[in-house]
């Protein structure tokens, strides 16, 4: 891409130490940006915005974004997405391209550094947390009156419980999330229905449901495991998919939601996650599984493409799905070579803690801002045009579709379609050309949240009947917010990933028979002497101070 304007180094270099003087100067505060003299950095501002009005810079500008590079839709300079939001709004993005696999890493390694750029989007709530001490984001919090589309959603959707959950110990957050307006479920179970109707089989609606299905299905094909998985590699929590479904329906977080502290309604308090009753629940019903031969134990090891080629060659029947991959690799492939093959995404079984989704699930990854952005002269045309790329209607809109008559068709509000030989999601495996890998939409990095009408807009009849189904359940209560102070915070960190490691470990240890399930008090008494306890304690007591200061 044309890379016009300044280069990152340069900005970086003119910001300096003035720049975080100066923010430390703005720390204080309402959410507003009353008080503070932004007046020298409008260059490119409108002097009027609201939510509805399309964002245009009144001077060329250039900014610098992280771009987490999926290998599914490989970054392309010639994309119509750079080109067409460059017509529309003035600005040019500058993507600074990061491998998907190493985005988590290499992002700290920016900021830590004092090298990122001003945009650092893909950032999951939580995730910004460790680099609030050091000043290097911006406290986002404070900007909201220059982002009208985000402060109307938040509004309209009653999303405040959430946000008041990302604040700090100082009272602001430093993360915009993407707002969903309603729960979108995103992973439940595939199986192949062809199989369970020629055995008589019903699909399931519960976990002991689904064990006796697997279970029939072994009797009839004994030399084989029926459920074999996947998303176990390149994650920090084997079988991230699996766990954070199925960890809903005993009411934890686990899998690539697992946090080691969670709020406990029926005690008022937060515990430990992977300490609690409906942890250790959970992981006795996989261990069940394994040790009956239902689920092929290489599932927490293998790579994503083995446990694809299991199922294609039906040596496994059921596999972890999300709505994409269930009809782009599995049924398209199946069907491919499987004569007369149907496979099926079912809503998530049902456990013991019932109809349920876990809450706070309405805000999705995000946008943190480099402090530093808060010297450039175009501070307040930056916020502008986040606000309108990822938060307004349009934005999101041309973001998750593209350009009307060129890479889609509408007739009428939410009814949208790509334009023929335009595929989106595997809608049309044959046509020649692909809305994210040739046009550059529905990108991960930009295309995220917004209204149900919009959301749903791309669904295909499976995923319909899927999230019609999920839409029916209680979302679980968000949890309290209960920030930690910096020293706290610095603290808590010295225990969490100890803590987390020696959680998944022994998960695994649990599930494959390593170790006994009898075993579970001493895992605990493992966990306390690495300071469970102190940990739990800590955020116990920032919830009180937090209830105390703002009652």
């Amino acid at each position: 891409m044309n890379n016009a304007g300044l280069s990152r180094r340069q900005i970086l270099a003119a910001a300096g130490f003035i720049g975080l003087a100066t923010l430390t100067a703005c720390g204080s505060g309402d959410e507003s940006s009353d008080g503070k003299d932004l007046s020298k950095k409008q260059d490119g501002a409108m002097k009027q915005y609201r939510a509805g009005d399309r964002f245009k810079a009144t001077k060329p500008l250039s900014f610098e974004v992280l771009h987490n590079n999926n290998p599914v839709y490989p970054l392309k300079d010639d994309w119509l997405f750079w080109k067409e939001l460059t017509e529309r709004t003035g600005v040019t993005l500058e993507p600074i391209a990061v491998p998907l696999s190493d985005y988590e890493k290499k992002r700290s390694l920016l900021i830590g550094a004092g090298d990122a750029p001003f945009l650092i989007p893909k950032t999951y709530p939580g995730a910004e947390t460790p680099f609030v001490s050091s000043g290097s984001i911006l406290p986002v919090s404070e900007y909201l009156d220059l982002m009208p589309n985000f402060q109307a959603k938040v509004k309209q959707w009653r999303l405040q419980p959430e946000l008041d959950s990302l604040r700090q110990s100082d009272g602001k957050f430093y993360l915009l999330p993407g707002l969903h307006e309603k729960v979108k479920s995103g992973y439940s179970l595939a199986l192949r229905t062809d199989v369970l109707d020629k055995h008589g089989l019903k699909a399931p609606g519960t976990w002991d449901e689904v064990y006796e299905v697997l279970k029939a299905l072994r009797e009839e094909y004994p030399d084989r495991y029926p459920f074999s998985d996947r998303w176990s590699t390149n994650t920090t929590f084997p079988a991230g998919a699996l766990f954070g479904y199925l960890g809903q329906a005993f009411g934890v977080r686990a899998g690539w939601s697992y946090l080691n502290i969670s709020w406990d309604p029926a005690q008022e308090k937060f515990v430990f996650t992977g300490a609690s009753d409906g942890f250790r629940q959970m992981v006795e019903y996989v261990r069940k599984l394994v040790a009956d031969q239902l689920m092929d134990p290489e599932s927490f090891t293998q790579t994503d493409d083995d446990a694809v080629k299991k199922l294609l060659a039906e040596k496994s029947f059921v596999i972890s799905a999300n709505p994409q991959e269930l009809v782009q690799n599995y049924r398209y492939n199946l069907q491919k070579q499987v004569e007369g093959s149907r496979i099926e995404m079912i809503p998530v079984p049902l456990g013991p803690a019932g109809p349920v989704v876990l809450g706070g699930s309405r805000l999705e990854n995000g946008m943190m801002i480099s402090s530093k952005a808060l010297e450039s002269d175009s501070f307040v045309a930056l916020m502008q045009f986040v606000d309108w790329l990822w938060y307004s209607d349009e934005g999101q809109l041309f973001t998750k579709w593209g350009v009307e008559g060129v890479t889609y068709t509408s007739s009428g509000p939410g009814a949208y379609r790509p334009k023929e030989g335009v595929s989106l999601l595997g809608s049309d495996p044959d046509a020649p050309k692909d809305m994210q890998k040739d046009f550059g939409f529905y990108n991960g990095v930009f295309s995220y949240g917004g209204s149900w009408e919009l959301v749903s807009s791309s669904f295909g009849p499976d995923e319909k009947k899927f999230q019609a189904a999920m839409a029916q359940r209680e979302q679980l209560p968000v949890d309290p917010p209960h920030p930690l102070g910096s020293v706290e915070q610095e603290q808590a960190s010295l225990w969490d990933t100890p803590l987390k490691d020696h959680v998944t470990q022994n998960l695994l240890q649990f599930v494959l028979g390593k170790r006994p399930m009898s075993e579970w008090d001493d895992y605990v008494a493992e966990l306390k002497a690495k300071n469970m306890q102190q940990l739990v304690d800590l955020h116990n007591k920032a919830y009180e101070r937090y209830e105390k200061e703002n009652a």
